[in-house]
């Protein structure tokens, strides 16, 4: 048997790297700070420190969403974002839309889906669907995409329960890019007699082709994160993706793409993690519930900006 000292055996973990107990600085700040150095903590502040580069050097911040990140009650953290530049664009499938919608509008959303289903009034709420499908039918006929037609639709309600919840307002309030990505039949407003389909793939596909838009600015040093999305928004990024590249001699490189979900899925790791970023660049995951994780890492990111 071959040993060797122990002094040259290279080590993954020291002491160093250990986390710290509450001492007198009780600040979140503090808290980040004495967080191990190791494993997926490592990885955090490493996205958190990619997230506040980009935004110093006005690089593009895309964030991706699922329903469940709006159902959650994550919105106001992501406006803050929104409201501080940091995120440049917001791309969500239906559903998250439809969650923002309700909240906006009526004040709730997400029913019991199993008491629903039991005899068919399951997603067949009167006011969400026809509203959101005649918004689309107007969206479509003035050349606007789901996100920004939706977002007129909130403006031009007669009330809304809380205007300030919206990202979808935000997004119009700010000037923020904020596109809706649809999967026919897979959204409870589908249902709906006035549901169009012509409409819903016409401004859908317009926000298709805003996003690969604004994907470019993700080129040297931008950051994507894909919250809580487990199939819709992993392949619209892919072909989006594609396009931008196509159109862009290669670019945009050199980004930061990050999957944060309860659980890993195929897709986000393959789609957002490991093929964009092959050449260049770097990807992450993160496992966690979202409505621990993602404030966790929006006051991370502000707390970064600050100390700067």
């Amino acid at each position: 048997m071959r040993t060797v000292p122990v002094a040259v055996r290279p080590n993954k973990v020291s002491a160093a790297d250990f986390a710290q107990p509450p001492g007198d600085d009780r600040s979140f700040g503090a808290f980040l700070r004495a967080l191990p150095d190791v494993l997926v903590a490592r990885d955090f502040r490493a996205v958190v420190d990619a997230i506040a580069a980009a935004a110093r050097r006005e690089r593009g911040v895309v964030v991706m969403l699922g329903g469940h990140i709006v159902k959650t009650g994550l919105a106001p953290v992501l406006i803050e974002l929104m409201t501080r530049r940091i995120i440049t664009h917001v791309a969500m499938n239906g559903s998250a839309a439809i969650h923002d919608y309700e909240v906006a509008r009526f004040g709730a959303t997400s029913e019991d889906v199993a008491a629903g289903l039991k005899d068919g009034t399951f997603g067949m709420a009167e006011e969400t669907g026809r509203e959101m499908n005649e918004a689309f039918v107007a969206g479509m006929q003035a050349k606007r995409g789901m996100g920004e037609t939706l977002g007129v639709a909130l403006e031009q309600a007669p009330v809304l329960a809380n205007a300030e919840l919206s990202l979808l307002l935000a997004a119009r309030r700010l000037g923020v890019p904020l596109t809706v990505h649809a999967a026919l039949g897979a959204e409870i407003i589908h249902q709906h007699p006035a549901a169009s389909g012509a409409a819903i793939g016409d401004t859908s596909h317009r926000d298709f082709r805003r996003l690969a838009h604004s994907l470019a600015r993700l080129d040297d040093g931008g950051v994507v994160l894909n919250l809580g999305s487990a199939v819709i928004m992993p392949e619209v990024f892919l072909k989006a993706l594609t396009i931008a590249r196509n159109l862009g001699a290669g670019k945009p490189q050199g980004f930061t793409s990050v999957d944060l979900d309860m659980q890993r899925h195929y897709r986000p790791r393959m789609n957002v993690v490991q093929r964009p970023t092959l050449q260049s660049g770097k990807g992450y995951e993160i496992t966690g519930h979202h409505e621990i994780m993602v404030p966790m890492l929006v006051w991370a990111v502000i707390d970064a900006l600050e100390r700067a």
